[in-house]
């Protein structure tokens, strides 16, 4: 603080620093005046600039300096107040920075003279870059703009960071006076980080902007200003307070300074209204209440301290003006109308809790994970409250007993004590003085009932409630009356009653008959003993009332409990109320539930609460110090006296025992008399009471007692009235027809619907029959649910969700679940009590051996409650269950119906919105069994939708029924789960838990999603159904949850054995499928719980337990398995904890136990401790999770059946990457392969090698695996792509390899037909000479004789077949090849007949003769021919089609054709035809070869092939190789064949001829033959790379190529259905590679010649005119070497060719005829010419020439799309769509399963054709062989123990979905019939159901499958 230097201020000790602040000049410093209003306005917002104290000197604690251009004497008008925030790093400060041209961080604001000077306003900065501590920052500044400054490249961090910065320093309202300016340097990029920061942030684009980070750009800046301006006309108000306390070391040194203190003039503020600093509270309650006048008149207070009191904006707290002294802040209205009590204020700032007065915590503040609750010894004064709070949500009730401890104090500092000034070690005095006032320095502890009161006042009433509610179950007394801080005015604070429920047993007649009561305790009807103290007593009230109720537990606080004070500030004149609830036990104080009432403080003092009470009351107790007449009470005890009201006295000061003076009125002397003697009498009196007629309160009516009702609140009234609507519906009404009637679609309807999807998955006989029919059953019930969903109770419950506004709906859905909770707790109660008595009487028959009548009238009376007791539970979530079935109805019929109720489309929107606000959501079903799958995912989209696709950590809990897991889960989260009697968990439900700012960042997720479900072993469910029912429950359970609790309860070996086994094999299940759940034991309920050994002994038996459950477990699932810690990561030492029993005693008055909430903290620690290693699962993800394992669970073979679909989705995003990955390298690898072709063919390269391959795509190869890493490290689903990267890395290598060797064999063999043609290389100069000198002759005889070119053209092709013959006399022609003759004689040879060969030629059935659907015709029976030829003649006869081949027969004759085939193309393609030339040999020797196979084929079968079969497959297998003959033999003519090459330079010479003709000179002939041989090669390298070109083009733009090889199938099979051509369908059947190839080749096609038509020129157009610059700078090199070396001819084609960098051949040209040429620029302006006319004719080549290239775009593409897997699914033959060639250890898997009957499955003996899909019969009861010679059967649903193939197939059970497939049997059903010579008929008839499918639902249905 400053002082007055011209009157320094002495200090002494105790004494107070006072400053004297004066008005009578203007020197001296000004305090603010402004209200809030004033300084939000920007127009005449006055910069209180504090000009420094002109007083002769200047004051050190001067504001800001003004700039010599607006320097004034008086005040400077601000236009603007900016704060900059951020990273300094992010700035450059300068002095031509125009923000920022110093580097000090100053708290005060500073004219900016360059903003002045650019834009001529007034513009304040204050520098707060660096984040500053809070406590450091001194303002009390109207701020129009926070600018954020974060830099480029770590913007997102630093926005994160920043905001949150500002919110914690100044609060949420801050956040919409942020502009965020991005900073960067002058050469970076920064157009991705909008993006980045709209991705990961709620981001507003037009608060956004980018500079430079030196900010001396005009420009920048100006466009920054304005959209501020934007910004503060959007805003309103148009600035933002900043209200902070400076901490400044003088105040440090006074925190430890306890008895100095400080004065603060009080001043009187233009307004009149007398401002008050408010510091920290008095040494003692007393201290507080008149504060010591100073000589000047001014108020004496208390020294502030630090953190006591934090100033904040809506509290008249002290503030700083802007040179850091202290002024007081002028109260608006609202805060004179709400001004607390001056002790009551300084009791919230010492808690903490001033702003929470005003902005009430809610239930949200606490329904989140924050830090552990501290089990320190002492608590500081500021956590009280928010310690209270969370201790009570624990269930601890030891939370009123929190020790704290003063904040400047040291934890673990014991206090010390005082000393006396006066000690001598020789004289006693000291120690008989009066020490009383020696300590009244030491401030006394906040009362523990003050920190309750405290947190009360400052919660909203939903957080009341809950606090209530808790409190209550820690059977503590609960606020009934309460008087308001402020206005004093009496308050019931009934709400939160609403949701509390007793339960007890009363006791009746003289049978002392036991009858059970449960009812919500607003309504239950008791008596009310209300006890009031009149005067002051040595004797606790409370204390006294709690021996009535409790003697082990203090109900009431008192003052004997811990913590206890003598100054409490809340308490006076609360009235607590506590019922007590017998126990039905003759032990009971009291035979029936009794309300006991304690009015807090001197009830002479407290007239209304008092009189309030009296008429409520049913007896009054009253303590008084005496009884006399001349006493203040006489009064009040008079007219108690004469009042009809039970009366008992209790009189301090006498010893006279009970005497009933009167009728209902008693006295009991309390003098020397034991407190326990007195209850025992108090409670004997009260009972005789309450034993005859007597009046009895009930707490609802205290609403009209003519005080203020919480519930009368406006809002609290809308929501409730809204709720009584529904309500009105029902009252009255049974449960069960309640549900009937308003809730019909949950009711038997959805249960039907579930028990028929069940059977889906145990469907026998004609399955695909069944199937059908049980979907039109379930249709037609979502139909019927859909015609019942109009109820009015939905309708009036949905209409509330969807037009209250959002504080309405909140009370509206608590209004609804506490009266709905009310009205089925009356029949609960009943049912219950019947149940009792009824189990009671069969438990004594059976004990009796009574096997009569009456036994099994009883059990069957027993069975029928049971089921009452199921339909009698309802509430809210049965409600939100029918929105789920209504929106699951409507969605399944794709429309909505006709009715009027629309709305269901929002049904998920609402529920999300209830989820979110803390809500528990149900996942499963418990009365139906189920999981509704589509409601769920909805539900969890809309979840993303508000939150984002937020990171999860879903902890699971698994025990058997009524062990405490709801109240586990209660107790460690705040939850509120059900738990009251009788309404155990029935299915799952899961809520929403955010993780707190304090440990966000700690964890690598944002919320954790608990998940409570129901236990197991049901008592409703018996026998198998009940061990399936848990085993489908805990499979589902841990499989859901990152982490699983399972809760063991008791000591009992039996039952823990049963839950372990469970357990024990859920988890095995799921680490078979890649799954890899958590667990930590729970075992509640143990004795002795604190005894190490015992729990030593305990963890040593559970891990043999475990161990022994893990081997049985494996024995069932066929794993090898020794011990637990073999299936998943387990400690026994740290993954078991120990909880004792729940209750301190018995119920229904026991508290929780203290040990229990001890145990549930420490396990809370241990599950965040392991879950801070986790990533936990995205909520997108967790959604498809609860898919998977619900489908796989339907199917009872878990392992088998389980299809994880965020797996499967991640692998074919990878699969897409891998085709990405390999089309690089083979586009890389292509343009090698051409540059090397083309060095091979020009001579320059002789020879191959892998490393010099290897070297050339190194560069491309490294970048790739850079990007494979990347993509791996960096995806958002990398910890599920993990598991293949090693993989997929080595797959890429293999690839890379492979085609390194594939690009070396196919060179070489360019090598070996460049060495095979040396001969004929060897005479073309000879050729060349002779045909130029020939050309060169006849051009001079003709020149001047022949005038028109046809002419010319005559004489040339006269003389050029002379020509060509003389040059080749003595060479020999090759032939052409006659294939088709010499297969005929190879037939003739190997004993063939003519008209077979004939006969097979001209049928053409060889050419499809894999395709053939059935082979029996090609077959001769062995032994039973006589048979066959039966079974011929009856064929013919009676048209009857019978095969005796099963489908395996056919497929293994398919098989050995196609195998055939292959080996005969291999061995052809061996031969050197392309080098050496054909010779019939080759077909001689695959003939013999095929002919030996066929004879080894039918060696091992009862069947011989007929003649018509080897000949049709030897023709088959000719025509496959004749394309390949017929190509290579060309190759080796164009290489070898002189003539061939002599009439391919025909045109040249002819150009030749006419230019000597024309008397050209010999530079022109040169450029001329240049030309020629130039456009023949760049044709060949633009074609070449065009083709290149063009397939990269096509995979880019063309959808089926874009993809993986599942994208690739699905266009083909749409392709097949478009054109409807059963052929194309019977070769994809047949040989799906076969039509694949084809459909490629159709769709490269089509796009070059139809769809694209343009694209072709462009690329084409683009590599013309990159090999005329390569050709062009070739010419510019040659002739300038040339020119400068001054070389010849010779010389310049040496250069020429060189320079060509190996992208074009030249053939050799012999320039010893063009000697003369030494104009070598006249020859390149020639060549240049001529280069023009090349590259136009280039430009316009034809498509058909540009498919000429060596390596067409569709071969291209079919390569890389074709090299994968082809494997075929055993059952269906349908292929595998793995992209991967060889993907081992993955399955095989396709989507795309079909009939059987498609490949020709028939039923054997029968010639039905299979119809069912394999995709049903897994998910059925049926069994199979796996093969003809198997004699045992496999059950479909256990087919991977077949073996392979079955085994490396994943064939998952679906609802076959595959329209596709039955739409394809219905439309070529004839076809197939046909093909197959079988029938769809008697198991195989096609349903009709199947009939009514189109082709466009079938292609649609391709779209469905890929999405899975």
């Amino acid at each position: 603080m400053e002082e007055n230097k011209d009157k320094p201020t002495r200090r002494g000790k105790g004494e107070s620093e006072t400053k004297s602040v004066s008005s009578e000049t203007n020197d001296e410093v000004q305090l603010e005046e402004r209200t809030a209003d004033s300084k939000c306005d920007p127009v005449n917002d006055s910069l209180d600039t504090q000009l420094s104290g002109k007083n002769d000197k200047s004051t050190e604690g001067e504001d800001e300096t003004i700039s010599a251009s607006t320097a004034c004497s008086h005040r400077v008008m601000a236009e603007f107040t900016l704060v900059l925030t951020g990273d300094p790093n992010s700035i450059e400060i300068g002095s031509e920075n125009f923000l920022l041209h110093h580097d000090e961080q100053t708290n005060v604001k500073q004219f900016s003279n360059k903003l002045y000077d650019l834009c001529g306003r007034q513009i304040c900065v204050i520098n707060m870059l660096g984040l500053p501590n809070v406590d450091k920052i001194p303002l009390n500044q109207a701020v129009h703009a926070f600018i954020l400054l974060i830099p480029n490249g770590q913007h997102s961090s630093h926005y994160r960071s920043g905001i949150e910065w500002l919110e914690r320093t100044f609060g949420k309202e801050c956040l919409s006076y942020v502009m965020t300016v991005l900073t960067h340097k002058s050469d970076e990029k920064c157009e991705s980080a909008l993006a980045d920061l709209k991705a990961n942030h709620c981001f507003v684009e037009e608060r956004y902007h980018t500079c430079r980070r030196s900010m001396m750009n005009v420009n920048e800046i100006i466009d920054i200003l304005e959209k501020i301006d934007v910004m503060v006309s959007e805003n309103n108000p148009q600035c933002h307070n900043l209200l902070m306390i400076e901490v400044n070391e003088d105040q440090k040194t006074q925190d430890h300074t306890p008895h100095k203190e400080e004065t603060i003039t009080k001043e009187k503020m233009e307004t009149g209204s007398e401002i008050k600093l408010k510091c920290d509270p008095p040494k003692e309650h007393g201290d507080a209440e008149h504060s010591k006048k100073n000589e000047d008149g001014t108020a004496e207070h208390p020294e502030t301290k630090p953190g006591h009191c934090e100033s904040k904006k809506k509290t008249g707290t002290c503030e700083m003006d802007l040179s850091g002294n202290k002024q007081s802040k002028i109260l608006t209205e609202e805060h004179k109308k709400e001004k607390l009590p001056e002790e009551t204020e300084i009791l919230l700032c010492r808690l903490h809790l001033q702003d929470s007065y005003q902005q009430k915590m809610s239930p949200a503040d606490f329904l989140k994970i924050g830090p552990p609750v501290k089990q320190s010894n002492e608590t500081c004064e500021k956590d009280l409250a928010q310690t209270f709070c969370q201790m009570s949500m624990m269930l601890d009730y030891r939370a009123r007993y929190i020790p704290a401890r003063q904040d400047g104090s040291e934890v673990s500092q014991p206090e010390v004590l005082p000393e006396s000034d006066s000690i001598d070690t020789d004289d006693d005095d000291a120690f008989w003085a009066n020490t009383e006032d020696s300590n009244q320095s030491k401030q006394a502890h906040v009362h523990p009932m003050d920190v309750q009161m405290a947190a009360f006042h400052c919660s909203d009433s939903f957080l009341k409630q809950n606090m209530i509610t808790k409190l209550s179950q820690c059977q503590y007394a609960l606020p009934l009356l309460v008087p308001d801080p402020v206005s004093m005015d009496i308050e019931c604070p009934l709400w939160t009653f609403r949701k509390i429920t007793k339960t007890w047993k009363k006791t009746q007649g003289d049978l002392k008959t036991v009858t059970m009561k449960s009812m919500p305790v607003c309504k239950a009807e008791t008596p009310l003993v209300s006890f009031f103290r009149l005067g002051s007593l040595s004797l606790s009230k409370s204390q006294l009332m709690n021996t009535l109720i409790n003697d082990r537990h203090s109900t009431f606080f008192h003052r004997n409990c811990p913590g206890s004070t003598k100054s409490r500030h809340l308490m006076d004149g609360v009235a607590e109320i506590a019922w007590y609830c017998p126990a039905g036990k003759p032990t009971d104080s009291f035979t029936d539930c009794v309300a006991f009432c304690n009015l807090h403080g001197d009830s002479l003092l407290i007239e209304k609460q008092r009189e309030i009470l009296t008429e409520k009351s049913s007896v009054i107790v009253l303590l008084l110090p005496t009884l006399k007449k001349s006493e203040k009470s006489y009064t009040v005890v008079s007219s108690l006296l004469n009042a009809t009201k039970p009366l008992i006295c209790l009189i301090t000061d006498s010893d006279c025992g009970a005497i009933q003076a009167k009728p209902g009125k008693y006295k009991l002397g309390l003098k020397d008399r034991s407190q326990s003697d007195v209850s025992e009498e108090l409670k004997q009196i009260i009972g005789k009471i309450l034993s005859g007629p007597h009046t009895t309160f009930q707490l609802e009516s205290l609403g009209i007692s003519g005080i203020r009702v919480d519930e009368n609140d406006s809002v609290c009234q809308k929501g409730k009235s809204a709720a009584m609507e529904i309500v009105k519906m029902i009252e009255g009404m049974d449960i069960s027809k309640i549900k009937e009637k308003f809730l019909s679609c949950e009711g038997q309807l959805w249960h039907n619907w579930c028990r028929i999807n069940k059977e889906l998955y145990h469907l026998k006989g004609n399955i695909e029959k069944e199937k059908e029919q049980k979907k039109k059953q379930l249709m037609e019930i979502r139909q019927k649910q859909c015609d019942a969903s109009c109820s009015e109770l939905m309708k009036s419950f949905t209409k509330s969700l969807l037009n209250l506004p959002s504080k309405d709906k909140e009370y509206f859905l608590k209004w609804t679940q506490i009266l709905i909770d009310g009205l089925s707790t009356d029949d609960l109660s009943s049912i219950l009590q019947n149940y009792d008595e009824t189990w009671s009487k069969v438990l004594d028959l059976k004990r009796k051996h009574d096997k009569s009548a009456e036994l099994k009238e009883k059990q069957a009376e027993l069975e029928h409650l049971s089921k009452k007791l199921q339909s009698a539970t309802f509430g809210l979530e049965h409600i939100f269950r029918e929105m789920g079935q209504i929106y699951e109805a409507h969605k399944s019929q794709k429309k909505q119906t006709g009715s009027r109720h629309t709305d269901w489309v929002k049904y998920p929107e609402l529920a999300a919105d209830v989820m979110i606000s803390g809500y528990p959501m149900e996942l499963m079903d418990g009365d139906a069994g189920h999981v509704p799958l589509t409601w769920i995912s909805s539900l969890l989209q809309e979840v993303i939708k508000k939150l984002g696709d937020q990171r999860v950590f879903v902890l699971s809990v698994l025990g058997v029924q009524s062990s405490g897991k709801s109240t586990m889960l209660n107790a460690m989260f705040g939850l509120q789960f059900a738990v009251s009697a009788g309404r155990c968990t029935k299915g799952a439900y899961m809520q929403l838990l955010k993780l707190s700012e304090e440990i966000k960042n700690d964890y690598m997720f944002d919320y954790v999603l608990v998940v409570d479900t129901e236990g197991l072993h049901a008592l409703e469910l018996a026998g198998n159904t009940c061990l399936h029912h848990d085993n489908e429950l805990a499979t589902f359970v841990v499989g859901v949850g990152n982490m699983t609790l399972i809760n063991i309860f008791g000591e009992n070996p039996a039952d823990m054995q049963d839950v372990l086994q469970i357990v024990v094999q859920a988890i095995m299940r799921m680490k078979k499928v890649k799954l890899s759940p958590s667990c930590v034991f729970v075992h509640q309920n143990v004795t002795d719980v604190a005894a190490v050994e015992k729990n030593m002994d305990g963890k040593r038996r559970l891990q043999e337990k475990l161990d022994k459950m893990a081997q049985l477990a494996a024995e069932e699932e066929v794993c090898d398995v020794e011990c637990f810690s073999d299936v998943i990561a387990f400690d026994v030492q740290k993954d078991v904890k120990y909880f004792a029993q729940l209750w301190e005693g018995s119920p229904p008055m026991a508290p929780p136990n203290p040990s229990y909430s001890e145990s549930v903290q420490e396990l809370k620690n241990i599950i965040l401790s392991k879950a801070s290693n986790s990533t936990g699962i995205l909520l997108s993800h967790f959604s498809s999770k609860i898919q998977d394992l619900w489908n796989a669970l339907m199917n009872e073979h878990f392992v088998f059946s389980f299809k994880n679909t965020q797996e499967i989705a991640a692998y074919r995003r990878l699969e897409v990457q891998y085709s990405n990955w390999t089309w690089t390298l083979r586009s890389e690898m292509l343009k090698i392969e051409n540059q090397l072709h083309l060095r091979i063919v020009k001579g320059q390269l002789d020879k191959i090698e892998n490393s010099h391959l290897s070297k050339e795509m190194n560069k491309t190869y490294e970048e790739l695996k850079k990007q494979m890493v990347f993509y791996f490290e960096d995806d958002r689903d990398k910890e599920i792509l993990v598991q293949w990267q090693g993989q997929f890395e080595n797959k890429i290598k293999e690839f890379h390899e492979e085609h390194i060797r594939e690009v070396k064999r196919k060179l070489d063999e360019v090598i070996q037909q460049k060495n095979a043609r040396k001969k004929l290389d060897n005479k073309k100069t000879e050729f060349e000479n002779k045909l130029l000198q020939k050309s060169k002759e006849l051009a001079h005889q003709l020149k001047d004789v022949v005038e028109n070119e046809e002419e010319l053209k005559e004489q040339f092709d006269s003389v050029w077949s002379y020509w060509v013959a003389e040059l080749t006399s003595d060479i020999i022609p090759i032939k052409d090849i006659n294939l088709e003759e010499d297969q005929f004689n190879v037939l003739e040879e190997l004993g063939t007949e003519w008209n077979l060969i004939m006969k097979s030629r001209e049928e053409g059935k060889y050419k499809e003769l894999s395709e053939v659907g059935n082979y029996f015709g090609y077959i001769t029976l062995m032994k039973y021919s006589r048979v066959g030829k039966a079974l011929d003649f009856v064929q013919e006869k009676t048209r009857l089609k019978v095969s005796l081949l099963t489908h395996d027969d056919q497929e293994e004759i398919r098989f050995f054709i196609n195998n055939v085939e292959q080996e005969s193309l291999k061995a052809i393609q061996t031969k050197p035809v392309a080098t050496q030339g054909y010779t019939s040999t080759y077909l001689q020797e695959v003939a013999k070869n095929v002919q030996k196979k066929v004879t080894e084929f039918e060696s091992e079968r009862k069947y011989i092939f007929k003649k018509e079969f080897t000949v049709n497959l030897l023709l088959y297998v000719f025509d496959r190789a004749t394309s390949w003959l017929l190509q290579s033999h060309k190759t080796y003519k164009e290489n070898n064949d002189a003539l061939t090459y002599l009439n391919s330079k025909k045109n040249e010479y002819y150009i030749v001829f006419k230019s000597y003709c024309k008397g050209s000179s010999s530079a022109v002939v040169f450029g001329e033959m240049m030309c020629e041989r130039l456009k023949v090669s760049a044709v060949e390298a633009v074609i070449d790379q065009t083709a290149v070109d063009l397939a990269g083009e096509m995979r880019c733009s063309l959808p089926a190529f874009n993809g993986n090889r599942l994208n690739l199938e699905k266009h083909v099979l749409t392709s097949l259905a478009e054109k409807e051509d059963f052929s194309k369908y019977k070769t994809y059947i047949q040989n799906p590679k076969k039509q694949v190839e084809a459909f490629i080749k159709e769709e490269a096609k089509k796009y070059i010649f139809t769809k694209q038509k343009e694209k072709e020129p462009k690329i084409l157009k683009k590599n013309v005119d990159d090999i005329n610059k390569l050709i062009k700078q070739a010419l510019f090199e040659a002739t300038d070497k040339v020119k400068k070396q001054e070389g010849n001819i010779d010389m310049w084609v040496k250069v020429f060719s060189s320079s060509l960098n190996n992208k074009l051949t030249l053939d050799t040209i012999f320039c010893q005829n063009f000697r003369d040429i030494n104009n070598f620029d006249f020859l390149k302006e020639k060549l240049e010419k001529g280069l023009k006319t090349v590259t136009t004719e280039m430009s316009r080549l034809p498509l058909d020439k540009v498919m000429e290239c060596r390596q067409t775009p569709d071969q291209i593409l079919i390569d890389q799309l074709c090299n994968c897997c082809w494997e075929r699914c055993p059952f269906c033959a349908a292929v595998c769509t793995n992209t991967l060639k060889d993907h081992s250890p993955d399955k095989h898997n396709v989507p795309f399963h079909r009939p059987s009957g498609v490949s020709g499955f028939h039923t054997k003996d029968t010639v039905d054709l299979v119809i069912d899909f394999c995709t049903t019969l897994v998910g059925s009861d049926r069994n199979f062989y796996p093969n003809r010679d198997s004699k045992k059967l496999v059950p479909y649903k256990q087919y991977p123990t077949a073996g392979d193939p079955l085994a490396s197939w994943r064939i998952t059970a679906d609802e076959s979905k595959l329209t596709y497939w039955k739409w394809f049997v219905c439309h070529f059903q004839k076809e197939l019939e046909d093909s197959h010579n079988l029938k769809f008929q008697g198991k195989g008839e096609i349903p009709n159901e199947w009939k009514r499918y189109s082709k466009e639902e079938a292609i649609e249905s391709l779209d469905e499958m890929c999405k899975q």
